[in-house]
């Protein structure tokens, strides 16, 4: 394929990891995002904004292939219409995008957004792939930090993860990009279901914190979905290898000690 491989949100943690991982196939590739950056071997930047639709043609023309990262807290239906009428119009063969677990099983704002980025791809007449995949570790990570800096932490009760580690994710959207439209895919989840609580103490462990934690109940339809399973895959997914305590092994190995030698003097 000489044409480039489109990549949105190409800058982010999980764009990061699948731009090299097409370029070790072989394939040029052309990162869309608000801000551009450096090119690189094989690697070219366009700007563009999807929530308004300000350069997308441009920079989706000239591809046969469209991998969709970029996501947000809000805004994410708007900006894959904006992509997909682009993409037909550019006559795009492959359109791959990623979406979150229990998009239609939890009654939140954000996931009702994902269904509705969801829907417009597969009602588009653009042939494609969505994977749904679990939280990243990187964000269970980001929960973990903000909530340590509190002396007493909320821990929502009956909220269970299944975090996944981004690079077996990136992996699976490569494989699934340079192979064919399949719809929508089996999940994509970590390799264990975790209580809010026991992420919270891992990271606490890795850090060499103490914190009380405090149990809290999520309220509304929402935390019914969340204490129910709604959001976790525990049959029919595929799962990663990468666990959460590996993961915290490796991202944080001399930040444990350095913390526990500095309580040690106080």
């Amino acid at each position: 394929m000489n044409a480039p491989i489109l990549v949105t949100g190409g800058t982010g943690t999980l764009g990061r990891l699948v731009t090299p991982l097409l370029r070790h196939a072989g394939h040029p590739v052309r990162v869309l995002s608000r801000h551009g950056g450096r090119p690189g071997d094989g690697v070219t930047h366009v700007t563009a904004d999807l929530l308004s639709g300000d350069g997308v043609e441009p920079a989706v023309r000239g591809t046969e292939l469209v991998l969709h990262l970029a996501g947000g807290p809000k805004g994410d239906d708007q900006a894959t219409r904006n992509l997909v009428r682009a993409a037909q119009r550019a006559g795009v063969r492959h359109l791959v995008h990623i979406s979150v677990i229990a998009a239609d099983r939890v009654p939140l704002a954000w996931l009702r957004s994902k269904l509705e980025a969801e829907r417009a791809i597969a009602d588009s007449g653009v042939p494609w792939t969505t994977l749904r995949a679990a939280q990243f570790h990187d964000l269970a990570l980001t929960m973990a930090e903000k909530m340590a800096k509190l002396p007493v932490v909320p821990v929502p009760g009956g909220l269970r993860l299944q975090p996944v580690d981004a690079r077996e994710v990136a992996a699976r959207l490569v494989e699934l990009a340079l192979g064919a439209p399949a719809g929508l895919v089996p999940d994509l989840a970590g390799p264990a279901v975790h209580g809010m609580d026991e992420l919270m103490r891992g990271y606490l462990r890795a850090v060499g914190k103490r914190r009380l934690l405090m149990p809290v109940r999520l309220p509304g339809k929402a935390g019914r979905a969340y204490r129910n399973g709604d959001n976790l895959t525990l049959d029919g997914g595929n799962t990663g290898v990468r666990s959460w305590e590996a993961f915290l092994a490796e991202r944080l190995p001399e930040r444990g000690g350095a913390e526990r030698a500095a309580a040690a003097r106080r």
